[in-house]
């Protein structure tokens, strides 16, 4: 069995980002020792990689608890240790959710930024009999949401329930009911709620629950941030080619910094970010 590396994702320092496990040669492990080894690991997502040609790749991602469709942050984190072993260039992975050709850049100081391409985003409007008991499950009422933004269910591999929170305090204020909020996510599909509040038109910040993998929160979820810049197109808030920042981690003491851009006629997104190894 290669190796398990660690690595933060979307950040610079490795106290900060979202932690994940990367296994660049998973050829010779079954699925049941992925999830076992996903599972001790214990971070929200480890990628596992089973190289199929020249800069190529089919790859898994597994959460302590079930296997994943597709992982932004872990995506990242595995792109970027190929970075630094096979050098920049792109790499063309095959997830569950379809193909994520993947950009790696070094600067001048050898500092390594992936930019991945999502999976196609789609978004429909959640109905109040979808919202109204994650509401419940979250301690928030009605008032606590930003009728500028309606909640949708949006998609970019995985489905993800979007709801935005009136204001910085109630979005940094979260203490919600694990198993309650598991239950709903676990029936309805969805893999993350994506909370966020809007700082400008291209600045967010966002915080994740994450139930359905056994984790409270995520520090950073490129996933739920590329299926978050559609959902934000679609509402004609982002225009073609415009680019968005999304603060994530900060509330958990993780911070993260996600770069999002769309793509002048195609629904995917692009998402960029570091990774740094863990020692």
């Amino acid at each position: 069995m290669n190796e398990v590396l660690r690595y933060a994702a979307f950040t610079t320092t490795p106290t900060g980002g979202n932690p994940a496990g990367v296994v660049l040669d998973a050829r010779e492990l079954s699925d049941a020792e992925m999830l076992a080894i996903a599972a001790e690991l214990g971070y929200s997502e480890t990628a596992f990689l089973h190289p199929t040609g020249e800069r190529q790749y089919r790859i898994q991602y597994f959460s302590p608890l079930a296997e994943v469709a597709f992982c932004g942050h872990a995506t990242i984190a595995a792109s970027v240790a190929l970075g630094e072993r096979i050098g920049p260039g792109t790499v063309n992975l095959t997830t569950q959710a379809g193909p994520v050709p993947v950009d790696i850049a070094a600067d001048p100081t050898g500092e390594i930024t992936a930019t991945l391409t999502s999976p196609p985003t789609s978004t429909r409007q959640a109905s109040e009999e979808e919202v109204r008991p994650v509401l419940a499950a979250l301690g928030w009422s009605a008032d606590d949401l930003d009728p500028a933004y309606p909640a949708h269910v949006a998609n970019a591999g995985n489905d993800h329930l979007v709801l935005a929170a009136a204001s910085r305090s109630r979005l940094a204020d979260l203490d919600y009911d694990f198993e309650a909020l598991g239950k709903i996510m676990a029936d309805l599909g969805w893999t993350t709620v994506h909370l966020f509040w809007p700082e400008s038109p291209t600045v967010y910040h966002a915080r994740d629950p994450f139930p359905p993998g056994g984790v409270v929160e995520d520090p950073a979820t490129g996933a739920a941030a590329a299926a978050f810049t559609g959902y934000l197109r679609t509402l004609g808030r982002l225009e073609d080619g415009a680019v968005l920042t999304i603060h994530q981690g900060v509330d958990m003491r993780r911070p993260s910094l996600l770069t999002c851009g769309t793509i002048p006629g195609d629904s995917r997104v692009k998402v960029s970010g570091t990774a740094v190894p863990i020692q």
